[in-house]
Formats: C-alpha cells, structure tokens, sequence
C-alpha cells in the first residue's frame, strides 16, 4: 500500500495523478496548509513539514518529480518511464528534473510574494519578474509540443505528469493567456486524461472525509 500526504492543490498533486495512471492501491492523507503549522504531528513523519510525503513500505520519498520517476521505474511495463536504451532516455530525466528546478520553482516566488506574505511585506516587482522568468522558459514545452503530443518517447510518461503540474499551477495563477497555443493544446489534453480526473475527484472526496477545505488554489509545496 502506497501512502500519500497531500495538501489540495499542492505539487504533491503529482504523486496522486501518479497512483491513479497505474491504478495502484493508496491511502490519501489531507492535510491542512501549510502542514508544519496547522497539523504539528505531521512533523513526526516528515520533519520537513513539507508535501509530499509518499510513503511505500521502507521507502520515504518527499521531492514530487523523484514520486514520479520512483513510481514509474518501479512499474515499467505501464510505459511512463523511459529506458536507459531508449533514444529519449535523457530528454525524459532532463523534463523530470526541468518540472520542479526550472517550471516550478520561480512559480513558488510568485506565490509567496503575491500570496503568502503579509501585504507590508509583498513584493509585486519580484512576483512579476519571476513569472516573466517562468515564461520565458516555459518556451522550451512550447518548442516541444509543437513537434509531438507528449514530451518525451512518442508517448505521455511521467514527465508529462511531472510538467502537467506546473501547467496546472500556472493556470491557477492565471498565466494560461500568455502560454503558446501549442502548450495550451498540450494542457488540455493532460486535463482530459482519466487518471488526471480521477485524481481530482480523489483529492476533493478525500478532502471532504477529512475535513480539510477542498477548494482548489495554489500551493507551495
């Protein structure tokens, strides 16, 4: 049994659409964000304070596109990962690594600086210039998307999950009019996967069990 620590809409949502694309057994965890603050216990598996947690037997894994890779190497015959004696074996790491690192990443400095901060301490000049950085590098999934429906193999893999989720962060922060209509394309047929409805239909029952507010919005992780 896999074992999930999530906060909705938090990059911990990679994980879960993970679960559901392999149709594997999992407990769902809500919790309430952030974490280390409002839930104190969490700290005791986790001392990060931090989504995801994924727990798998002995195995403990906390960086959302290292579930992705885990899940999908643990489970070859799915397809969604990429063999070392593929010919996109790299470009498929590089996506993986890309979709936090470089995706996600100056996405968290626009939330904290229009967000997350107190108003005195808000800074619109560095919101605004980390989202002019995201999609200044966004580019590269547009170049990518342009040529083929998936990312990397020909197929969708979990680097499609993995940068799906920065779409869909960048979407609730209302960039999506300044995407390429090649990413936007891409972005709608991530949306239309079942595994990715499901994973929201989960997100929110569980949410609704567990008394955790189910109302999507951006998360830091």
């Amino acid at each position: 049994m896999h074992h999930l620590h999530h906060c909705v809409s938090a990059r911990s949502f990679r994980a879960l659409w993970m679960l559901e694309e392999l149709q594997l057994p999992y407990t769902l965890h809500m919790l309430p964000f952030p974490p280390r603050v409002l839930q104190r216990s969490y700290l005791e598996l986790n001392p990060l304070g931090t989504v995801p947690l994924l727990r798998h037997g002995e195995a403990r894994l906390t960086e959302s596109a290292a579930i992705c890779e885990y899940l999908a190497a643990l489970h070859p015959g799915a397809g969604l990962s990429v063999q070392p004696q593929e010919a996109d074996f790299a470009a498929y790491l590089n996506w993986l690594h890309m979709s936090d690192a470089t995706l996600t990443f100056p996405q968290t400095l626009v939330l904290r600086y229009t967000h997350f901060e107190p108003a005195e301490r808000r800074q619109p000049q560095v919101a605004q210039d980390y989202q002019r950085w995201f999609l200044a590098r966004l580019r590269a999934v547009e170049q990518a998307v342009e040529q083929r429906h998936w990312l990397a193999a020909d197929r969708f893999t979990a680097a499609d999950v993995a940068v799906g989720y920065a779409l869909m962060l960048s979407a609730h922060l209302e960039m999506e009019p300044q995407w390429g209509p090649a990413t936007q394309a891409y972005w709608q047929r991530l949306q239309q996967r079942p595994a990715f409805q499901r994973a929201l239909q989960a997100e929110q029952q569980a949410a609704r069990a567990q008394a955790v507010d189910e109302t999507p919005s951006p998360q830091l992780r």
